[in-house]
């Protein structure tokens, strides 16, 4: 038919070949109500400089965290990290490496994965760990259902998980996502007045399959109380623990206190905030997790020579593609990423680590301090005890603040906590890591100050 219509455009021949006279033929299937008549609204074709004098003019207005005094924090956090990451992160050996499944081409990436384990183990206070997740939501999402599989026969509520109301929305959502299908049942454990995990509450969690819980929580809280937890749910149910990994270096591993599984964001080992880019999240888990747990797992054997060889072990690739007999919903990793983490955990070492938590805490507790001498700011919490960030209640909305920090002293003042929980939007939830020293703090200090002035 195409061969009869010789002075028909390229189109036109398409669609003669499918016995269609336009293009509307092509969209019958789809109700008349659900497509859009007016065209969008785009500009007319450009040229390849035209495109790109536009996308830098548009990139140029992008204000990076390193340009600025920044307290945002909210679960990415900006650590320094070593340049020694970036440029072995870069080898080929690494940056090129061919997926792991014929372990005699890929020794060497394999047992860099197997480092990165280790230290996450070691980190954790657990036997075992993965390759790292996609992040830290997929992660406890994964956590959850894995616990369910391992659980939900001895369970005395079948396939009911317990989730801490400070889990933040887009993880709450995440792990609603992966829960519905399965039909697995979300109940909230309430936290008190103090931002403390409700115990008495929590007891109601025995017998379920999963308790998920973070440490410190979305507030920066560090809750003490966690560390009865495991013993008021009982063995026959999993406690999930979602961490800050620099924490560890001076708050207990989960491992100490119980923990089954311990989910978290890589993101502060190894890379910076990367505004919705690639990060890793961590999974560790005590034994009796290992044949459930999701993602690649490499092992360390022998060959035929004795000689120590790498292996991934435990589960398949299959394991997870089977679609509804699958495991989990993840098959690979972020193994580069991952390993920029355990590259910079190297490079810190036990004593590094330890220091790095220290300027972390130190640096949150200066600016606690600052801007409680502020007349007019609350502590939300002022009882509690904080990690890298807390959160102030203001006079008027946090985002009236934000806006004037931006626009009037070029500071990123934190996270305006009503973008998760609407009810807060008088609450500012700051951040300081080991990257803001005392003249940050100070003109963060001075720009709340103007701004009450101003609006009074």
């Amino acid at each position: 038919m195409v061969d009869q219509l010789p002075n028909l455009g390229r189109e036109a021949e398409m669609l003669a070949a499918m016995g269609m006279d336009s293009i509307d033929d092509l969209f019958t299937d789809i109700p008349e109500h659900v497509r859009r008549v007016d065209p969008l609204d785009l500009p007319s074709p450009q040229t390849e400089e035209e495109i790109l004098r536009e996308a830098r003019m548009l990139l140029g207005t992008n204000v990076s965290v390193d340009s600025r005094p920044s307290f945002l924090g909210a679960g990415l956090y900006s650590n320094y990290v070593p340049t020694m990451v970036a440029m072995l992160a870069t080898r080929g050996e690494f940056l090129t490496a061919y997926t792991p499944y014929q372990p005699e081409v890929s020794q060497g990436i394999l047992q860099a994965m197997w480092e990165f384990q280790t230290m996450v183990s070691e980190l954790v206070g657990l036997p075992v760990s993965n390759v790292s997740m996609y992040d830290a939501s997929t992660a406890a999402a994964e956590a959850l259902t894995c616990a369910v599989r391992v659980h939900d026969r001895k369970a005395a509520q079948k396939s009911t998980v317990y989730v801490s109301e400070l889990v933040p929305p887009h993880r709450m959502s995440v792990i609603e996502n992966y829960t519905q299908g399965a039909e697995i049942a979300i109940k909230i454990l309430p936290h008190d007045e103090d931002g403390m995990l409700d115990l008495t509450a929590a007891a109601a969690a025995e017998g379920a399959c999963a308790v998920y819980v973070e440490q410190p929580n979305a507030l920066g809280l560090l809750d003490p109380g966690l560390c009865e937890l495991k013993s008021m749910i009982g063995e026959n149910t999993a406690l999930v623990v979602g961490v800050q990994p620099v924490s560890l270096g001076l708050v207990s591993p989960p491992g100490d206190y119980g923990a089954d599984i311990v989910v978290g964001e890589g993101q502060p080992f190894g890379i910076g905030p990367t505004a919705g880019g690639p990060i890793y999240g961590l999974f560790a888990c005590s034994q009796a997790y290992i044949r459930q747990m999701p993602g690649r797992i490499v092992g360390l054997s022998r060959d035929s020579d004795g000689e120590r060889a790498f292996t991934l072990t435990l589960s398949t690739r299959e394991q997870h593609i089977r679609r509804h007999r699958a495991t989990s919903n993840i098959c690979s990793n972020e193994t580069l990423i991952a390993l920029m983490g355990a590259m910079h955990m190297a490079l810190l070492g036990p004593e590094g680590l330890e220091k790095l938590a220290q300027r972390n805490a130190g640096a949150c507790a200066t600016t606690k301090a600052a801007l409680l001498a502020i007349d007019g700011i609350e502590m939300v919490h002022p009882n509690g005890v904080h990690f890298n960030e807390f959160a102030i209640r203001l006079p008027r909305p946090s985002v009236d603040l934000l806006t004037f920090l931006d626009e009037e002293c070029e500071i990123t003042g934190g996270f305006d906590l009503s973008q998760w929980w609407p009810e807060r939007e008088n609450e500012l939830l700051v951040c300081a890591t080991d990257q803001i020293d005392a003249e940050d703090i100070e003109e963060l200090a001075e720009g709340i100050r103007d701004w009450l002035e101003a609006s009074k």
